[in-house]
């Protein structure tokens, strides 16, 4: 159990610096967003196209690990927006319920915690599980919004909208970038090679740093504890065991692999539900109460996950 521990100290000791800077004021109100700037547009795509540079095609092609973790996160927003819709809840509110539910935090602690514990061979399926985050679960979620919010009758015109969108985002651009370097077998300078890998290494600190500043802020008291709660048990307990069952039953995907899918599946939610609720002014309060109960929760899960694959002996 101490090994456990020691695998997750850096992680979380990362996160509670930033949160005792920011509760201390050692830094101020706009670091978190400053920091997540620095992350999304330099740092995590440096890292990502890193990786995707180094990487052949043969090593990408993982059928087996992309549909398990895809079909799991999928199936949980599902059920999750249906659940929340019979509750009563609007439909934009429910679609971020649900990515509330099935978002893991692949990009800022699935990066550090999966080096840590895996090594360099962790970084093609992390990336690939960002992908399916970050392409399909975001880009379905924004979908459902823009059209319970708009009314937007043509699926084009919406599928178009969140395509362009997508098209912008760095932390899609970069690993694309990455890929088309590795397929067409260039060899970039060194001098380049060395900038990219400075801002590579700088992704994992500074991304846990700014959860830990995010997390900091205060915020007004929610009475939703009940609904968070439902939100994180889904997150931390029913969408890692739906990944297990996929991967290793359904898919008999290596034990590596599986381990790996599940760990990154039981990471707590990322800060992306929050930034959609404040983009579309919607209610945030289960949100951001969920990515913090969701937070401390997985020090727990985590261990036992840990514990159960045997990276604690």
């Amino acid at each position: 159990m101490l090994s456990i521990l020691e695998i997750l100290f850096p992680v979380f000791a990362l996160i509670f610096s930033g949160f005792a800077c920011r509760r201390r004021s050692l830094l101020g109100p706009a670091a978190a967003s400053e920091l997540n700037a620095f992350v999304v547009w330099l740092a995590l795509p440096a890292l990502l196209f890193e990786s995707m540079a180094h990487t052949s095609w043969r090593q990408l092609y993982q059928p087996g690990f992309t549909a398990a973790f895809a079909l799991a996160c999928g199936t949980v927003f599902v059920v999750t927006l249906a659940v929340r819709m019979r509750s009563g809840r609007h439909l934009a509110d429910a679609s971020i319920d649900a990515i509330g539910a099935s978002y893991p935090n692949v990009g800022y602690v699935g990066f550090p915690l999966c080096l840590i514990v895996f090594g360099k061979d962790s970084l093609v399926p992390t990336t690939i599980a960002t992908f399916i985050v970050v392409c399909v679960l975001f880009a379905t979620a924004i979908m459902v919004i823009e059209a319970s919010l708009q009314g937007e009758r043509s699926l084009g015109r919406l599928t178009g909208k969140v395509t362009l969108s997508l098209l912008r985002n760095p932390l899609i651009l970069a690993p694309a970038a990455g890929m088309a370097i590795a397929a067409a077998n260039v060899a970039l300078p060194a001098s380049l090679e060395t900038f990219i890998k400075l801002l590579g290494d700088a992704a994992s600190p500074c991304a846990l740093v700014s959860l830990g500043l995010f997390l900091a802020e205060k915020r007004p008291a929610s009475g939703a504890a009940r609904e968070s709660l439902g939100l994180t048990t889904s997150k931390l307990v029913l969408q890692p065991a739906l990944t297990w069952w996929l991967a290793a039953r359904v898919f008999s995907l290596p034990s590596a692999l599986v381990e790996i899918a599940v760990l990154l599946a039981a990471l707590p939610t990322g800060t992306g539900p929050y930034m959609l609720a404040e983009f579309y002014r919607r209610e945030a309060r289960i949100t951001s109460q969920t990515i913090l109960l969701s937070t401390v929760g997985s020090v727990a899960t985590l261990s036992l996950i840990l514990l159960y694959i045997g990276h604690g002996a």
